[in-house]
């Protein structure tokens, strides 16, 4: 007979238990899908960048982009050996300079690289002077030579201003014509495609014949006709912002459109029937049950929407019709390139069109990162 020992101890079970994470918001959803795609951060990356210059182009760009130097000179490329060839710490470049010899054909000086005065580089040098904002007073540059020497990392165009200073300055007004016009088209063409969708009828036939009606204007033409509408010695100012009014006016139809198919699907769901059922007002089911449905497609159609803006004001500026001087932006810069033979001698006046790819691509990437995280259920 088996005796039992009431001092043992039973064996005990280990129970391992998940710590509970909570529910995920939408938003910390969107951000888990957006940050598998490669493409996605990476356009992520480039727009925070482009924004940051864009801010602080001033600061970031190596010298005045008005200062004048050597018409169509050479990029100079940044070297880490002296003239002996021997490796040092500080970059450096070295510039073009007129020799004593001449040329037994033309006897005009032979031009070479000064390898006696080079040209040292760092960060953070002091170079022109420029107003941060717009208020506070700064010389600071990110990067330069530290003896305030011109330095031209993307040569210079026909009047001897650094490219790739006014490649960076251009690059605000670019930007900011791109964000203003979609930021309207974004405000106008939510608001017209979440009404017509959620009252339908009559108002909404007769409201679509309209935007049928602007989306079927021959816009290049148009553009042109409107922008040489205003004199040429209008201010700046205000020719930029009929730039501004014309593109936003042709461009918010389609995305009235797109907004309109997406009310017009949330409007037939349950829970916007029911709002309607207790008595809820037309505004509050747009803005409380519609409006954050549609916002999802919204975001991801300004970022697919910008580049074509970009591209559409860097055609505009090399016709000449987007922005005049003083200001400087990528199309404008763009109209030095308008003869096949300045480009086969002076190929690196080309230099914005890599900026306008740049911007392309990143505000490309991060739609298309977007629209595959928007849905993550």
């Amino acid at each position: 007979m088996l005796a039992f020992d009431s001092s043992a101890t039973p064996p005990t079970t280990d129970i391992v238990t998940k710590p509970s994470r909570g529910h995920e918001s939408y938003i910390a959803l969107v951000w888990r899908r957006l940050r598998r795609s490669w493409t996605g951060m990476a356009g992520l990356v480039l727009v925070v960048l482009l924004i940051l210059m864009a801010i602080f182009a001033d600061f970031f760009a190596p010298m005045d982009p008005k200062a004048t130097d050597v018409g169509f000179a050479p990029p100079q490329v940044m070297s880490f050996h002296d003239k002996d060839g021997n490796f040092v710490f500080q970059p450096r470049v070295y510039a073009l300079s007129d020799s004593e010899e001449l040329d037994p054909v033309t006897f005009q000086p032979i031009v070479g690289i000064d390898y006696d005065n080079p040209r040292l580089l760092n960060f953070f040098v002091k170079g022109a002077e420029y107003r941060l904002f717009g208020l506070i007073p700064a010389n600071r540059h990110f990067f330069g030579s530290t003896d305030g020497q011109p330095v031209h990392f993307l040569g210079t165009d026909k009047f001897g201003r650094d490219v790739l200073s006014r490649a960076i300055i251009g690059s605000r007004i670019s930007l900011t014509i791109a964000l203003t016009v979609v930021f309207i088209v974004t405000i106008i063409g939510t608001t017209v495609g979440m009404v017509s969708g959620y009252f339908g009828g009559t108002f909404d036939v007769w409201l679509q014949r309209f935007v049928d009606l602007v989306l079927a204007f021959p816009q290049l033409p148009l553009y042109l006709a409107l922008t040489s509408l205003i004199p040429v010695t209008a201010p700046t100012n205000v020719f930029l912002a009929f730039v501004i009014v014309v593109m936003s006016a042709l461009g918010w139809a389609q995305m009235s459109r797109e907004v309109r198919g997406k009310t017009l699907a949330l409007a037939r769901i349950d829970y916007v029937r029911a709002a309607m059922a207790v008595g809820a007002t037309d505004t509050r089911i747009i803005m409380q049950h519609i409006f954050p449905n549609v916002m999802s497609h919204v975001i991801v159609a300004v970022t697919l929407h910008i580049p074509s803006v970009v591209l559409l004001e860097s055609f505009l500026g090399f016709l000449g019709f987007a922005v005049k001087p003083p200001l400087i932006s990528w199309g404008l810069m763009l109209q030095d390139t308008a003869t096949y033979s300045v480009i086969g001698s002076y190929p690196w006046i080309l230099a914005p069109v890599g900026f306008v790819l740049a911007t392309v691509f990143a505000f490309n990437a991060l739609g298309d990162g977007l629209r595959d995280a928007v849905d993550p259920y």
